[in-house]
């Protein structure tokens, strides 16, 4: 049990979470963060804390842990799995990108599994996997820019093919256009080809729209220029829409089968991505640790602790960033000394010891490393209880002292 009820509050842990949220590479990751809690099983908080570890070492040893790419594509999977619908070429690429940094943090752990480094975070993932024909089919449908490709069908190759012959064809002949124009008188000199709902148009004066027979599209601000579609590409603009709604249509239909291609894989690729979220959090705790110059104290299955030259960790990142140095503090207590009194002065540091002991503690039992020396002993609390500061309630007719006792109580309880 944790009391009370804003415990994380009181104690500086919300801050910490934030923390290890703001380093995480997606939301993914984020969503793990917010999952952290408070542990009372040895083995579940050993395993947190060796994976932590791990990462911290992998932060400090290797250069080629991937860090790119860490998308949530959680939306388009939702979209594919669903039959008859398909996701946007654009998403299922970013999908491809977050699956080749998958494939390639599951390569990295199978290379270091070898050697015997990471146990914690090879066997998480050991158990992972993705089919490579996910891979070869959007490869071979979608280019690194997130479009379908010429090639992904016969009938999209001959649509385009057609598009850009007639979009030469009336380019061609809109220059034609535009030059007769100038030798004409009708149009500035410089008048340049312009793009007007999606159709190429001349330039003209609004004195000599009557000239160029043709469609007007949009005119200026000012009012003194109309935007022309000559007549004698009218037509041909209209075929190149009606070729882009084909294309539409086509590209739809490719969509369709790579996402049939891939909907078998849905359940698996779930996986990889809650996979890929835990990475990314246990790397944001692993990147805090080294900001607080945090390590893994020796983990026992039973309520003791000897702590050595522990700091509380939000004050020291404080004074750290202003080159200051915090006195650390050594705690102990076991099975024959289960209370600890400290007493002293006012400013002497009684609840900065206090809440160091309450946060670091709780932050062992969520799996973090905690800044004091590594060959520290930590043990494991059922419960952690807090009564720090002055709780008085007016509300409730709560002196500062009847607050305390009431706190008392409970935990007695």
């Amino acid at each position: 049990m944790i009391f009370p009820d804003n415990f994380e509050e009181k104690t500086g842990f919300s801050q910490i979470r934030n923390m290890i949220a703001q380093e995480c590479l997606c939301s993914l990751g984020r969503k793990s963060v917010e999952k952290i809690k408070f542990q009372t099983d040895y083995k579940v908080i050993k395993h947190l804390l060796e994976q932590t570890e791990e990462f911290r070492q992998i932060l400090l040893t290797e250069n080629q842990f991937p860090s790119s790419n860490y998308i949530d594509a959680s939306q388009t999977l939702l979209k594919i799995s669903i039959e008859g619908t398909w996701a946007e070429a654009s998403d299922i690429y970013e999908l491809y990108q977050s699956l080749e940094t998958i494939k390639a943090i599951l390569d990295f752990f199978e290379r270091k599994d070898e050697s015997g480094a990471y146990p914690h975070l090879c066997q998480m993932a050991s158990i992972q996997s993705i089919d490579e024909e996910i891979f070869y089919q959007i490869e071979k449908t979608i280019n690194n820019q997130g479009e379908i490709k010429d090639t992904a069908s016969t009938e999209l190759q001959d649509i385009r093919k057609e598009i850009r012959q007639k979009h030469n064809m009336i380019s061609r002949n809109l220059n034609h256009l535009l030059n007769q124009a100038k030798s004409q008188g009708l149009i500035a000199s410089d008048a340049e080809l312009n793009f007007r709902n999606g159709r190429l148009v001349i330039p003209v004066p609004a004195s000599n729209k009557r000239k160029i027979k043709g469609y007007i599209h949009d005119e200026s601000a000012t009012g003194q220029t109309v935007y022309i579609e000559p007549e004698e590409i009218f037509e041909a603009n209209n075929e190149i829409r009606e070729l882009e709604l084909a294309e539409r249509r086509e590209i739809i239909k490719i969509l369709i089968q790579l996402c049939q291609v891939i909907r078998p894989h849905i359940q698996e690729l779930d996986s990889v991505f809650r996979f890929l979220g835990i990475i990314d959090c246990i790397r944001a705790k692993a990147k805090v640790a080294l900001k607080m110059e945090a390590f893994k104290p020796m983990l026992q299955a039973k309520p003791v602790f000897k702590w050595i030259k522990t700091r509380h960790p939000l004050l020291f990142l404080a004074h750290k960033a202003q080159n200051k140095s915090v006195v650390p503090l050594d705690l102990e207590l076991d099975g024959n000394q289960r209370i600890l009194v400290i007493s002293g002065p006012n400013a002497g540091g009684k609840s900065v010891c206090l809440k160091t002991a309450g946060l670091v503690q709780y932050m062992i039992q969520c799996g973090l490393l905690v800044p004091m020396i590594e060959y520290s002993e930590a043990g494991v609390f059922e419960n952690i209880f807090i009564d720090i500061g002055d709780q008085q309630s007016l509300e409730n007719d709560l002196s500062t002292y009847s607050s305390h006792l009431l706190n008392m109580n409970t935990f007695l309880k």
